[in-house]
């Protein structure tokens, strides 16, 4: 599973809501190849839901992911900081073994 803080979930429903989007669009979490470490995170708004893909609903946010990246994500918990040390959503991934230094990537 996937879960979600109170400040992601408040995040997650402000853009939502500034970008006009419905309650067909889910927020998609995915990993890709790439950044300082090896992998990736990306974040995306999706109205589109594959065959193999796993969802999940946390706090009221509906988060699909893909098989691929949920083998490196299961158990991540998607969190939003606006402080002094960066502004943005990241990631606590009990799976990664380490992570860069702006936390946009990771590695297994």
């Amino acid at each position: 599973m996937i879960t979600v803080s109170e400040k992601a979930k408040e995040k997650v429903i402000k853009l939502k809501h500034d970008a006009q989007l419905d309650d067909t669009f889910r927020l998609r979490a995915s990993v890709a190849g790439g950044g300082c470490s090896g992998l990736s995170y990306k974040l995306d708004f999706d109205d589109e839901v594959k065959p193999m893909d796993q969802e999940f609903e946390d706090r009221g946010v509906k988060v699909v992911v893909d098989m691929k990246s949920f083998l490196y994500l299961a158990g991540t918990e998607l969190d939003f900081s606006d402080g002094l040390n960066g502004k943005g959503f990241f990631f606590n991934n009990p799976n990664a073994t380490r992570t860069c230094g702006c936390g946009d990537s990771f590695s297994v």
